[in-house]
């Protein structure tokens, strides 16, 4: 049976703009790897009318109605009331979720275990359904089964949402379905989502098991393909001749499978062949060094990195000549291959990426224009430099640039044309 499911964020802080709603961009994701359908998000504030209204809408569409956030401590956090009086349910309490709540509060605060009486009230759950367990916070979460609709609630906190989407609502989910569904990701960079639509369009359309579905990201896409069958085995057998077509079709543009990003794999490979790196940025203003920084492991392979946003600092540290600032420009082939090499020099490191470019929103003082950037690699003997054309706002500039560099070492790493 096909499933379809609505995404209800509970929380005025959403709709006022004060922060983003990413559970459910997560919550579309992961549902779509499990071969569940998502046709309709919604946002409601702190309101009961309000709320209840949006669940009598989300019932007569879809079969799956899943919360997030409202199921903290607060007079506003109403989730469980609402979605309780919607579907008939009383509301029972829970002694096992007040017990790690009261544990909780006991190793925060070990030497009096200080709980406010308020946060009681997340031990009310409703009636009959399977218990969340939070690991990640306070607030359990739930699932239950009425008049055909299951009701699955999560903590909004994404620091929560996530893990207890992934490891509670997704064995609970998994129940609901007959057979396995298995995904594997595909991820491309060098080519963006349009032209790689463009390319599948026909095939995607007439796929209907496995199904095959791009999503783009900051420069890069992802290439999700599903499959469901009896057993893990047989979803994997269906998997397998659509994974060998894409990887023939785009080649070394595949940078992964199942993978997170370009910097995880660069640090595979570096840890692998025992090679360290270090960077020289301008445009991305330590991008490239956060980015590998932020990956357990990095302070293997990681030497270090010079922001050099100012001419000044490449000169003056990074050692970049003043006759290539003053012929060429901070935002040029030979500066960019200065940095590189400085950089290498400076750390020791066996290889060394550089940035510099137009992050915008105004073309720079030479008159090139926002977008235009170089990257270049330093290794022994050897530096590289590729020109990059970027669009969009400042933030995708600066974070396809950064890309790129790990994309130049990727490609070193594995024998790859730069």
């Amino acid at each position: 049976m096909s499933h379809t499911a609505e995404l209800i964020a509970v929380g005025t802080e959403l709709l006022l703009g004060n922060i983003a709603n990413t559970d459910g961009q997560m919550l579309s994701r992961e549902l779509s790897a499990l071969g569940i359908n998502v046709y309709y998000h919604t946002v409601v504030g702190d309101n009961p009318a309000r709320l209840r209204r949006a669940v009598e809408i989300a019932r007569e569409r879809a079969d799956i109605i899943i919360t997030t956030g409202g199921l903290g401590p607060t007079c506003d956090d109403l989730t469980k009331t609402v979605l309780a009086e919607c579907f008939g349910k009383k509301l029972v309490y829970n002694e096992e979720a007040a017990r790690r709540m009261r544990a909780y509060f006991k190793k925060l605060h070990p030497e009096d275990g200080h709980m406010t009486e308020n946060n009681d009230q997340q031990a009310w759950l409703p009636e009959g359904c399977v218990p969340f367990q939070n690991d990640w916070g306070t607030a359990p979460g739930c699932g239950f089964e009425a008049g055909g609709i299951h009701v699955i609630m999560l903590p909004g906190p994404p620091g929560e949402c996530g893990p207890m989407f992934r490891h509670r609502a997704v064995p609970y989910l998994k129940e609901l379905t007959e057979g396995t569904i298995v995904s594997r990701s595909l991820r491309i960079f060098g080519m963006g989502e349009a032209a790689v639509e463009s390319r599948l369009r026909e095939k995607m359309n007439a796929m209907t098991n496995p199904t095959l579905a791009p999503y783009a990201k900051e420069g890069e896409v992802e290439l999700r393909i599903t499959a469901k069958a009896e057993d893990a085995a047989g979803a994997a057998a269906l998997i397998a001749p659509v994974e060998q077509e894409l990887g023939e079709m785009f080649g070394e543009l595949v940078y992964g499978v199942d993978v997170a990003s370009l910097e995880e794999v660069c640090l595979g490979l570096l840890r692998e062949k025992g090679l360290t790196m270090a960077t020289a940025e301008s445009c991305t203003g330590g991008l490239i060094a956060k980015r590998i920084t932020d990956l357990p492991g990095s302070s293997s392979v990681f030497r270090g990195g010079v922001v050099s946003y100012w001419s000044e600092v490449k000169h003056g540290v990074l050692g970049v000549e003043q006759k290539l600032l003053d012929e060429f420009g901070a935002v040029s082939e030979p500066v960019a291959r200065a940095m590189a090499e400085g950089a290498r020099r400076l750390t020791g490191a066996d290889l060394a990426v550089a940035t510099t470019g137009v992050a915008g929103p105004d073309p720079d003082e030479r008159g090139n224009p926002v977008g235009l950037i170089y990257v270049a690699l330093a290794r022994e003997g050897e530096t590289l430099v590729r020109t990059v054309h970027a669009g969009g706002p400042r933030t995708r500039v600066r974070q396809v640039a950064a890309s790129h560099a790990f994309d130049m070492v990727r490609r070193y790493l594995t024998g790859l044309a730069l």
